[in-house]
């Protein structure tokens, strides 16, 4: 598995090269990881290049300090709105009926494939190369079809996992849900893996506007880039969570939902039907995370079948760390998650990252086990 993360690291077509010339591999550039590959660091100090925000970044000119931090911290949060979509499904599952779904991160490995499928194949199908060619009416209309299809698709995918794998195990000792969830994450990984095969695959770009750069539109001088992808992704993810923080606290279903979750034996006898309140979490869980794969191979511009136990672990952990069970703290713990991530991919190499994250899931479980909320303040979907 090592060596499939190195090639995926060295041949990652998503590194952002904004600056002219800034090729990571001939100029020796570091890439930085984070939820997929983010950016580049500087580790030349010749480009041959006459732009200066180029030469400035690659090693003449870096970023200054407070530019780097500020850097850092857009590049976390819009990876860290990844990480909490996908932590939410995490929390909402556990909240319910306190099952890791270790599978919740291959679904999500799924829906960027769903979304991967529709955003090649319709542009092939109306005889142009990439999507980025088609009018722009049409562009909008294909990505609303491919966040629909990818949510969709892993929602009914949720569903069914949940209605063959967790329900027949729903009354036996923790230890069977928890094999089947491995189970059926090894099922999806292989599936992922026929599909598009076993080296990353570059993800549409949908439009070139999304790589525009907002801090150099308004004028500033700075090095820092912030695109609008990267404020896409912020302003997707909230909405989302929004929604749901409403829908669970706010609707009939959602009340069923609570009730479930502090009482299920309990809620059975109010006539709360049971099996329909965990399958519409399932439902839930799986939609945000199609979302999210949507959302991440926009913006990191690739896929690979082994992104879900990546993205998965992530995620899980960010539940963790903000109090599993609660979304604000699902929501919460993902941000930071990215953060970390990104401090972590540029202060060192980023195969470290993954053992500080879980380095950072061992510290709470240590010494905060409840999360950073703590159970007290937990509203337990």
């Amino acid at each position: 598995m090592a060596g499939v993360g190195a090639a995926a690291l060295a041949h990652h077509p998503s590194c952002r090269d904004d600056f002219p010339g800034s090729h990571p591999h001939s100029l020796g550039s570091t890439h930085l990881c984070v939820s997929g590959v983010a950016i580049c660091r500087p580790n030349a100090y010749s480009t041959g290049t006459s732009d200066p925000r180029s030469a400035r970044f690659l090693g003449s000119q870096s970023l200054s300090p407070v530019e780097t931090v500020i850097q850092i911290l857009l590049i976390g949060l819009a990876n860290g709105s990844i990480i909490a979509l996908i932590a939410l499904g995490y929390t909402l599952v556990y909240g319910i009926i306190e099952l890791i779904n270790f599978a919740h991160g291959d679904v999500y490995m799924i829906g960027t494939m769903l979304a991967l499928t529709l955003l090649t194949w319709v542009p092939t199908m109306m005889g142009v190369r990439r999507v980025s060619l088609l009018p722009v009416p049409t562009i909008i209309l294909l990505v609303i079809g491919a966040l629909l299809l990818a949510m969709i698709g892993c929602a009914l995918l949720n569903m069914i996992v949940e209605r063959l794998a967790y329900r027949p195990l729903r009354r036996a000792p923790r230890l069977a849900p928890l094999i089947s969830a491995i189970g059926v994450s090894f099922i999806l990984v292989n599936v992922g893996l026929l599909w598009k095969g076993p080296s990353p695959v570059d993800f549409p770009s949908p439009h070139p506007i999304l790589e525009l750069d907002l801090l150099q539109l308004a004028g500033l001088n700075t090095l820092v880039f912030f695109k609008v992808k990267d404020l896409g992704v912020m302003l997707l993810a909230i909405p989302l969570m929004v929604g749901l923080s409403l829908f669970v606290n706010r609707t009939r279903l959602g009340k069923a939902m609570r009730a479930t979750a502090q009482d299920r034996d309990a809620a059975a006898m109010m006539g709360i039907n049971i099996n329909q309140t965990i399958a519409l979490t399932f439902l839930l869980g799986g939609a945000l995370a199609g979302a999210a794969g949507l959302i991440n191979g926009t913006y990191n511009n690739t896929a690979v079948y082994l992104q879900g136990f990546r993205g998965g672990l992530m995620a899980f952990t960010a539940a963790v760390l903000g109090g599993i069970g609660n979304l604000y703290g699902a929501f919460l713990g993902g941000l930071m998650i990215g953060i970390v991530a990104a401090t972590s991919d540029f202060m060192f190499d980023p195969r470290w990252t993954q053992a500080i994250v879980f380095g950072m899931l061992v510290l709470t479980l240590v010494f905060k086990p409840n999360g950073l909320l703590g159970e007290s303040s937990t509203e337990r979907a």
